[in-house]
């Protein structure tokens, strides 16, 4: 049965209010006729109103008729061809269905329609929006938070462990540190770290002295005098921290030009020589055991179920109105990159235009048949009823030109018969 409207009442207020027009209007016409039709003999001009009023009641019934045979039975009278809704209810059905498949659901309409919409765009202008941008960033964290909660410990670490393994164990680890240092090596990058690395070894030995001449003194002879040890000491420390600062000074001291033909040579060496990737393959494997990747597995579920539980707590607290989160401000910043990009605004409408297609040219039939049972399991008489509801008002205009039209129509007639 069709689900009623909260309108129904209004609908069926105005659908009598219009009725009652209708029909007295009927009734005002076979009053006239009745009139006329009585003092026709001594007032003979009134033949011409009382062929306009005969006019329009014989178009009034008739289009009372036409109307009412819509919906239900003309006075009740099972008169064939009537009850027409209610009667042919399945075939209106199957029609409408097969109407909107073929028209509403057509491909060329579907996309027309998604490509003046700008999907794309729109979507990028509402997620923009920072409150548009919470309600997403607070659903996300809650479902997120929820499933953390849900999923097993022991099921979360194997799977991120097994990805772990299987990430380690396809990545060779030689040539993915040889391009690290390449990079390192442009535009002299490495040369920055050598001058850190040279300032901690300096600052290293300036606190280690006492160290220094401690291990200069037990390893010089018992039979040398002190103060000679004393003199190494300080030309040891001395020659050390003099070279580290010409090094650091100097941006042409030989020692970083060896220094970069070395780091050069090796890198080298990381990408081509198969004893070198074969070495740091074998130490990988050792570095990155069974043992050491369960405990960074477990490690990284840890602090992931815990982030995304506080993230989720924030967003229920409020406290993300105040202060936006991390998701929230990357929600905010995709959109914002997306309405700047209108390329990828275009890239993303074909995207989902041709996925609509897809599932309504896939399921377009079913559509049509949803309805057409949908309709078939309606009762006949709350059918007529909704229909009725829908578009009885304006069928009542019908009645209401039909007894306009079928008076003018009636006297033109008679004033042709009575002049020609």
């Amino acid at each position: 049965m069709p689900l009623a409207r909260p309108d129904d009442a209004d609908r069926q207020a105005q659908l009598d209010r219009m009725k009652r027009r209708a029909s007295g209007l009927l009734v005002l016409a076979t009053a006239v006729f009745g009139v006329t039709r009585w003092y026709e003999s001594r007032l003979p001009w009134l033949g011409f109103i009382r062929a306009t009023a005969e006019a329009a009641m014989v178009g009034g019934l008739a289009d009372w008729f036409a109307v009412t045979a819509l919906f239900r039975h003309p006075l009740g009278i099972p008169i064939p061809h009537t009850a027409i809704v209610a009667s042919r209810k399945d075939r209106i059905g199957r029609t409408l269905g097969n109407f909107v498949q073929y028209n509403f659901l057509a491909r060329d309409v579907v996309a027309r329609r998604l490509a003046s919409i700008h999907i794309a765009d729109r979507a990028a202008t509402w997620l923009a929006e920072p409150a548009n941008a919470r309600l997403i960033a607070h659903q996300v964290a809650l479902g997120l938070a929820r499933s953390a909660e849900a999923l097993p410990d022991d099921d979360a670490r194997r799977l991120i462990g097994d990805g772990l393994a299987a990430r380690v164990r396809a990545t060779q680890a030689a040539p993915v540190l040889g391009s690290m240092l390449s990079f390192i090596t442009a535009d002299s990058r490495h040369q920055d770290l050598l001058d850190d690395a040279l300032e901690l070894i300096e600052q290293s030995v300036r606190d280690n002295r006492e160290i220094i001449r401690v291990k200069v003194g037990e390893e010089s002879p018992w039979w040398m005098p002190g103060v000679v040890d004393e003199r190494i000491y300080l030309k040891i420390v001395g020659a050390i921290e003099n070279l580290l600062h010409e090094v650091r000074e100097s941006p042409d001291h030989p020692l970083r030009a060896k220094f970069h033909d070395a780091l050069v040579r090796f890198t080298e060496k990381l990408r081509t020589s198969p004893d070198v990737i074969a070495k740091a393959e074998a130490l990988k494997d050792e570095l990155f055991s069974a043992p050491v990747l369960d405990e960074i597995a477990t490690s990284i579920w840890r602090t992931a179920r815990t982030g995304l539980v506080r993230y989720a707590e924030r967003e229920q607290s409020g406290e993300a109105s105040a202060n936006p989160g991390a998701l929230e401000r990357g929600i905010v910043s995709f959109a914002q990159a997306m309405q700047s990009n209108d390329a990828m605004l275009g890239e993303l409408d074909r995207f989902i235009t041709d996925a609509a297609l897809a599932v309504v040219e896939q399921h377009r039939d079913e559509v049509g048949e949803l309805i057409a049972n949908t309709v078939a399991a309606w009762d006949p008489d709350a059918t007529s009823r909704r229909i009725e509801l829908a578009i009885g008002r304006d069928l009542q205009f019908i009645r209401i030109n039909g007894t306009l039209v079928g008076g003018l129509a009636g006297l033109v007639i008679y004033a042709v018969s009575r002049f020609w």
